[in-house]
């Protein structure tokens, strides 16, 4: 079967949203969130977290930038195959590199891939701090942390700017929901 025999059976098109923001920002409580909207419209989601890949098939990749670039591509592979069965597919990473995610962006064809920027400024999610990494940063027990001692590039043309300092989450949700039910989502 194809993506266009799994769209027909699922009853919409496929599509590929990368969610980018620092450590705190709620991107991966935003794509669980919004996972759980989606699938009571019925329409067939997964999320691919940054974190929990990290666990599991990118637990040999480190913080570098050569590293980061890898966590990506692979989540990047596996979210092509999800899209491939007619998934919309949501990918919560950090993704701090401008030129990292645009590579990716190119690895998807035109329509099938949305940048998601979660925003939030670094002083509220040092305050949020949920997983107290931003500590640990500080300390310098954690080198390379994205927003402290690695840079991070906001992006510049994202599809959906959700700022979590403005929004609640079920506003956030409720606005990401939307974007992706009208833009892509669409039901066939």
């Amino acid at each position: 079967m194809n993506r266009k025999d799994w769209e027909l059976l699922n009853g919409h098109k496929s599509g590929v949203f990368w969610f980018t923001g620092l450590s705190g920002s709620g991107k991966s409580t935003l794509a669980q969130q919004a996972e759980k909207e989606l699938f009571k419209q019925g329409i067939r989601c997964a999320v691919i977290d940054g974190d929990q890949l990290r666990k599991g098939l990118n637990i040999d990749l480190g913080f570098s930038e050569e590293d980061r670039k890898e966590n990506m591509r692979r989540a990047a592979e596996v979210a092509s195959m999800f899209l491939e069965l007619g998934f919309i597919v949501l990918v919560p990473m950090i993704s701090p590199s401008s030129a990292a995610r645009e590579a990716i962006r190119y690895r998807f064809q035109s329509g099938e891939f949305a940048e998601v920027y979660v925003q939030c400024s670094l002083e509220t999610c040092e305050q949020r701090d949920p997983k107290g990494l931003y500590k640990k940063a500080r300390k310098g027990e954690i080198r390379e942390f994205t927003g402290i001692d690695a840079i991070y590039e906001a992006p510049e043309h994202a599809e959906l700017t959700v700022n979590t300092e403005i929004y609640d989450m079920e506003s956030s949700v409720n606005l990401l929901v939307d974007f992706v039910t009208h833009n892509y989502a669409k039901k066939i």
